[in-house]
């Protein structure tokens, strides 16, 4: 029934040929059409050019748009390629008229080259001959079968000539409208269409008309056929055609350059991205901070610098890493200091504060000793050179007070607050924690904004999230800002929230409670200025020798970081986070939207009695408590060291003993008594404190009151004599206090009396270089010893550089 099929050899080797045809056919093509370099370009949230640098080859040439707009799509097809959709690669039609034509002509005056033609052309790069003709024929085809007729389009609107050195729609829209393609008009689409037939008629001139021309014709070619109706075509005419090709915008420079060097590591292979910025801000921070410079150049400050992330999403609203000002390099404008290392001045006490509220070391009011102080040779001073004696620790942060910073850092250990700041993601410490010690709290590291602001928005979102993760944490709240729109997956966020964070929601509230404050020593007034009706935590920093001046403040919404200063580090008078960064910083949230206030996280939180006037938890001797809520490790906190009872004679005017007053007469009364040091300086600033009455005559305190205290110099300290103008030998001026204020002390410098002070007891000495033994004795025979070393001039100098 079936008749066996031969296969004849001849088949075979037909149908190989055909295979390998087929495969040549197939593999004519590269997977990749074009490799010139393109242009870095970055665009706000909303698709606007933000900035834009010139390709690696010199040329202005965009990566391939995902979409071409219609109008050009229209223009380009009437002018080059009316069937454009009818052929396959091939417009046979428009070869016959172009080789008839150009044979009448007897040169060539036409033409047949389809747009997909004229793409390959683009791609081979290769002399115009017949061979090359019918390649490009054949490799049309080839990309016909590969893309479709959209991709088709983009690729040519991506690579064709525009004269110049612009390449592509997208960057001549930009160099020759100033607008993006999206947005030019007829005329100004028509324009650009006939320049890749003819890039030279861009040039302004003695083309001008023939360019015109060209326009004008494809404008009533538009409107012939039905794309335009033909009053608007005479109406597209009368505008104007593109003269001196325009700068791009040059508005997110540095986060242009920053993408730069990240892209690889983000894992992006266009030279373009969608960034998360968004354009009215970023346009209103750029000529805010211009405002600002223009005003702080008088003073030789150069730089200044803002990051806005979104507190909501962990993304970038707004950068500008530097006043962007390539013309002047004398002002090192390309330096993007949000990226840079530099001294953070105070701007770290308020993770210290919020550590220590973590970690059960204080309470929110928990009284810090503000005192002279000299740890190991080195002497932190307070902004106004004055002391508390004892400051709540809340209000010592938000006066940023340099001296009750140490000491918290002193009792928490700098090693312990180290490792928190390399957990919380601060790149730039490098060094181990001891070549920071102490001054770490005072901007003895260095930081860079991008951290800094990271690390602020971690614990805005941490608070914020606090119902959203039923009260435990999201491990991603610290992540780093993203300024490339992609959504967050959050699909397995609550399911991996953590018990434990590097803050607890009770720390953090406290912490940005006491940010909120707004005081500095000297400058409440100034504070007026800032007025606004959002509630703002924020501090402010200023590093050593005036070269930075910072201010970060955050919102439920937002949070806003300004740095200002010289990029080459030089220091200039004035140059304060409160003149110069705290005003730019206000600015700032006056552009961004209101919000509410973080939700309060009672269950984070505990109520505690606590000592009204030490802020420690309340003991029995407390006599003013209050009731507040504070973070739960607030109960690990001791009891209130300040109060203790004192036993009064029956008067309650003199301190007893049971040597000359017996017990059934006492008085017993609880008593707020701070050490010498400390009163010696609070009851000046606080009127209502009340010092200890005196002794009575004949009751020694049997050495266990804690009458004396020295107050400079401290015990193995080392001071330095200075030389006067004059060169003679300057004095030291030694200061003790005791709780008798009309009490004698009498001075000895190893065991050899110098002189007896009543009341203020100071006293100015010049002892020789070398260790001394300091020793104190008053009146009732309470001795006070101490030994402290006077410096050679050779080695203060060493030690001062």
């Amino acid at each position: 029934m079936f008749k066996k099929f031969k296969y004849e050899p001849g088949f075979l080797i037909s149908d190989l040929i055909c295979l390998v045809l087929f495969l040549v056919f197939w593999f004519l093509l590269p997977s990749r059409l074009f490799v010139a370099p393109t242009s870095f370009v970055i665009e706000a949230s909303n698709g606007q050019l933000l900035s834009a640098a010139i390709a690696r080859d010199g040329q202005w040439r965009f990566p391939v748009a995902d979409s071409v707009p219609d109008k050009f799509n229209k223009c380009i097809i009437a002018f080059e390629d009316k069937r454009f959709y009818k052929h396959a690669g091939i417009d046979i039609l428009a070869l016959g008229r172009a080789m008839r034509q150009n044979f009448k002509a007897k040169s060539v005056v036409s033409g047949g080259s389809t747009l997909s033609m004229q793409v390959i052309r683009l791609y081979r790069k290769e002399d115009r001959t017949l061979t090359q003709k019918l390649i490009e024929m054949l490799l049309a085809l080839r990309l016909e079968v590969r893309c479709s007729k959209s991709e088709i389009l983009a690729l040519y609107a991506a690579n064709a000539p525009f004269g110049s050195n612009v390449v592509g729609l997208e960057a001549a829209a930009w160099r020759y409208f100033g607008r993006s393609a999206n947005s030019l008009s007829w005329g100004e689409m028509a324009t650009l269409a006939v320049l890749p037939n003819s890039p030279s008629l861009v040039h302004p001139g003695k083309n001008a008309t023939k360019l015109i021309k060209k326009r004008n014709d494809l404008l009533d070619k538009l409107a012939a056929l039905h794309y335009i109706d033909q009053a608007t075509a005479n109406l597209s005419k009368f505008e104007p055609i593109p003269g001196k090709p325009q700068q791009l915008p040059q508005n997110a420079q540095h986060l242009l350059n920053r993408f730069k060097q990240e892209r690889a590591s983000l894992g992006i292979s266009s030279t373009r991205i969608r960034s998360t910025l968004d354009e009215s801000l970023q346009l209103k921070v750029n000529a805010l901070l211009k405002r600002y410079n223009n005003r702080y150049r008088a003073n030789d400050i150069n730089n200044i610098a803002a990051l806005v992330l979104d507190v909501n999403t962990g993304s970038v609203k707004s950068y500008v890493g530097n006043i962007y000002q390539p013309d002047n390099t004398e002002l090192e404008s390309h330096v993007d200091m949000i990226k840079a290392p530099r001294s953070p001045g105070s701007t770290l006490k308020p993770l210290l504060y919020a550590s220590m509220l973590n970690d059960g070391f204080i309470m929110p009011h928990t009284l810090i000793p503000d005192i002279p102080t000299q740890i190991g040779g080195y002497s932190p001073q307070n902004y106004d050179l004055g002391y508390d004696g004892a400051i709540p620790a809340d209000r010592a942060l938000s006066r940023s007070l340099n001296i009750p910073a140490v000491k918290m850092l002193q009792t928490y250990k700098y090693q312990r607050f180290y490792d928190k700041l390399k957990q919380l993601g601060f790149s730039t410490l490098n060094k181990p924690a001891d070549y920071y010690g102490l001054s770490l709290i005072l901007g003895g590291s260095e930081v860079t904004m991008w951290d800094l602001a990271k690390t602020y928005m971690g614990m805005a979102r941490t608070l914020k999230h606090f119902n959203e993760f039923s009260g435990k944490y999201n491990p991603n709240d610290y992540d780093a800002p993203v300024y490339v729109s992609s959504k967050r997956d959050t699909r397995r966020d609550q399911e991996n929230a953590q018990i434990n964070s590097v803050f607890d929601h009770g720390a953090i509230w406290s912490a940005f409670n006491a940010m909120e404050e707004l005081m500095r020593p000297g400058d409440e007034g100034l504070w007026e200025q800032f007025s606004s009706s959002q509630r703002v935590a924020w501090k402010t920093g200023t590093s050593f020798g005036f070269r930075d001046a910072w201010a970060v403040g955050l919102t439920p919404g937002y949070v806003v970081c300004v740095w200002v200063g010289n990029a080459d580090g030089e220091g200039r008078p004035g140059l304060t986070g409160i003149d110069a960064a705290a005003p730019v910083l206000f600015d700032i949230f006056r552009q961004l939207p209101n919000g509410k206030w973080f939700k309060t996280p009672e269950s984070k939180l505990k109520k505690i009695w606590v000592c009204k006037q030490s802020g420690y938890k309340a003991g029995e001797y407390c006599t003013d408590k209050i009731e507040e809520m504070v973070p739960s490790a607030g109960e690990k906190t001791g009891i209130c060291p300040y109060h203790k009872l004192v036993h009064l004679d029956p008067t309650g005017s003199w301190q007893v003993t049971d040597r000359c007053e017996s017990t059934t007469q006492m008085l017993h009364k609880p008593w707020f008594v701070l050490p010498p040091s400390m009163e010696y300086y609070y009851k000046i600033k606080n009127s209502d404190y009340k010092p200890l009455p005196p002794f009575k005559d004949g009751c020694g305190d049997m050495g266990n009151s804690y009458v004396m205290d020295m107050i400079y110099p401290r015990n193995n300290t080392s001071v330095y004599i200075p030389i006067e103008f004059d060169g003679t030998r300057g004095k030291v001026v030694l200061n003790a206090t005791h709780r008798d204020p009309n009490i004698k002390i009498y001075w000895h410098i190893d065991d050899e009396y110098l002189a007896t002070t009543k009341s203020f007891h100071q006293l100015a000495v010049s002892p020789a270089a070398g260790k001394h033994t300091l020793t104190l004795v008053d009146e009732h025979g309470e001795r006070l010893s101490l030994v402290f070393t006077v410096l050679e001039k050779e080695a203060s100098s060493r030690q001062h550089q």
